[in-house]
């Protein structure tokens, strides 16, 4: 990408538009122009122009809040930038995860679950986990549970998906499937915890699966 492959506004500027690279949940936008797009390119992190103030600004100089970037693309008329981050904390200077928090009500927003069933989005509950864990990751709102394993750190959450690894165990022994039910998704979300906090997303898990599909998987099938 070099930025004669851009369609510049009027005053040199193109909107930005930054994804969590993990969750795919939209964070912000913001404008670049020439040599803001030139120092994200060059240092791997955001840089933006502050309409406002007439400068240069790196996402999270000050409050820490960085944005690693993972990858940069432009859209098919090269007037809009999609670039997808490792976020550091929220990314909203409110000191939420997305920008993107005020939902506006349409016709067919009532029953998000029935929507995706329909599509047949079999996983949207997932989705929906990984971006809730996210942002707690990045907000850390006091009082809630996923907060706190994060803050204890990963020995803790290790422990919690040692502990809910043999409660599945015993359900299943046991012959009890609401039982299973319940340890088996109390072990997916902690086990989806551990993954944020590692950086991995299930898109990775699943294109690991996918790879292993038709494989062999011990050298005596080879």
């Amino acid at each position: 990408m070099t930025a004669d492959q851009i369609k510049w506004d009027e005053a040199g500027l193109v909107p930005a538009i930054v994804q969590d690279d993990l969750t795919k949940e939209v964070l912000m936008m913001a404008y670049m122009n020439k040599e803001s797009l030139a120092k994200s390119v060059e240092t791997g992190e955001t840089w933006f122009w502050s309409r406002s103030r007439g400068e240069l600004w790196n996402k999270g100089a000050t409050s820490g809040h960085k944005q690693r970037i993972r990858s940069m693309a432009y859209d098919c008329d090269g007037d809009t930038l999609l670039v997808r981050v490792e976020q550091q904390g929220p990314a909203c200077h409110t000191g939420s995860y997305s920008c993107f928090f005020n939902p506006i009500e349409t016709a067919g927003s009532s029953s998000e679950a029935a929507a995706e069933a329909a599509a047949g989005d079999r996983f949207g509950a997932l989705g929906r986990l990984e971006s809730i864990i996210a942002k707690r990751y990045a907000e850390r709102p006091e009082g809630s549970y996923t907060t706190y394993l994060f803050e204890k750190g990963v020995d803790k959450i290790l422990k919690k998906v040692g502990e809910e690894s043999a409660e599945v165990i015993i359900a299943a022994k046991n012959k009890d499937n609401n039982e299973l039910r319940m340890e088996a998704s109390d072990l997916i979300f902690h086990l989806m915890v551990l993954l944020r906090e590692r950086g991995l997303s299930i898109d990775e898990l699943l294109r690991e699966l996918d790879e292993r599909h038709g494989k062999p998987t011990t050298n005596k099938m080879r």
